[in-house]
């Protein structure tokens, strides 16, 4: 795992520059490890969300049983083992989820553990109250609602809005979506994202020159800065 000023180093970038960044590791197919639409966040902080995953399924349908009830404290203790910051995601699986797993008392509790925030297949509230606190809220929705809501699984593989995330992930997230990091591009991923930066120089300066300008670029112009970007990622 990265150290925290390892993670904190990650967050100086926006989620898809890291994308961009991973792009080129060729790790995995460019269609995979990301977020599809859906996933909203619901809190103002405006940095990135970043940390290592601890996993959950809630159901807010049925009353939980004694041993559902006790689980929470296991997934409590998921998130006190880590030295890093956690995020919680948590899959909500029912088929059209009606009960807040999230609010003031369960973000204030994780924050304590040492978690950043969360990402969440299911629904969010006291918003007011968890963004004082400065816990992050990622949701398909917000609610109104607790209702039955309880844990049904713990530690285990998660889909959130399309994007499979098992414990022990590193996750990094902004108002954009949410990506996995793969551990084996990790440590070398913050050097990847500047100079994914610095590459899109090439296309930016000389399109920021001719719009000051007031002049059109010619497409062989624009083929060449496209190849030096691509060139320099």
């Amino acid at each position: 795992m990265l150290t925290k000023e390892g993670l904190e180093e990650l967050r100086q970038f926006d989620t898809p520059t890291v994308w961009n960044a991973l792009e080129g590791y060729k790790l995995r197919p460019n269609t995979t490890g990301f977020t599809y639409p859906g996933l909203s966040r619901r809190t103002p902080e405006r940095a990135p969300m970043v940390g290592y995953a601890v996993t959950a399924k809630v159901s807010g349908v049925e009353p939980p049983t004694a041993e559902q009830k006790d689980m929470l404290f296991a997934f409590f203790e998921d998130a006190r083992r880590l030295d890093v910051p956690s995020v919680a995601v948590v899959e909500d699986i029912d088929q059209r989820p009606i009960g807040s797993f999230w609010g003031e008392v369960q973000a204030t509790t994780f924050k304590a553990l040492g978690a950043v925030g969360t990402l969440t297949r299911g629904g969010v509230r006291d918003l007011s109250e968890v963004g004082a606190l400065g816990f992050c809220f990622f949701s398909t929705d917000i609610m109104v609602a607790r209702a039955e809501s309880h844990l049904t699984d713990h530690n285990c593989a998660v889909d959130i809005c399309g994007l499979e995330i098992n414990p022990g992930d590193l996750i990094h997230a902004d108002a954009h979506g949410a990506v996995v990091i793969p551990a084996a591009a990790a440590p070398t991923l913050a050097d990847a994202c500047r100079r994914v930066t610095q590459a899109e120089l090439y296309v930016l300066e000389p399109c920021r020159e001719a719009l000051r300008a007031g002049e059109k670029p010619t497409i062989e112009q624009l083929r060449r800065w496209r190849g030096e970007m691509a060139k320099n990622r």
